[in-house]
């Protein structure tokens, strides 16, 4: 099975982040820029939330509230569920599943290390999948 550090290994430990006193329209460009569904919102070298496309969608737009003008920490995704390097690719899917998000910031020792999504997992599952396959049909073509 593979590990949060392992697929980390892979795709990198950038954590692109904003302040809680960032505004909306500043965390969205950044997003947008990034290709990104989400950044980390911190605060000094803690985290304090997260704030994702959904939340812009149900917390900015459909409140009519203004991008400029809205704070991140207004609107952001508080106390964030976290993973932790050691944690499987299938436990964090069975968590973003059972709990309905698609970024999970990955802590080690109560410092962020990376962000991984669910298209991550999902990646990281054909990919193991992909080598099970040849695995096995390389020892059928052996045998």
């Amino acid at each position: 099975m593979t590990t949060v550090s392992q697929l980390l290994a892979r795709k990198g430990h950038a954590v692109i982040s904003v302040q809680p006193s960032s505004t909306v329209y500043d965390a969205i460009k950044l997003m947008a820029d990034k290709n990104i569904g989400a950044v980390a919102v911190v605060e000094g070298d803690r985290l304090v939330g997260i704030f994702t496309e959904r939340d812009y969608a149900r917390k900015v737009i459909l409140r009519g509230k203004a991008s400029p003008t809205t704070l991140v920490a207004e609107v952001m995704s508080k106390n964030p569920i976290c993973v932790f390097p050691e944690h499987t690719v299938e436990q964090c899917m069975a968590l973003m599943t059972q709990k309905t998000f698609r970024h999970l910031p990955v802590l080690e020792a109560n410092r962020m290390v990376g962000m991984i999504s669910i298209g991550d997992l999902v990646k990281s599952i054909i990919q193991e999948q992909e080598f099970i396959i040849d695995q096995l049909a390389q020892y059928i073509q052996g045998a």
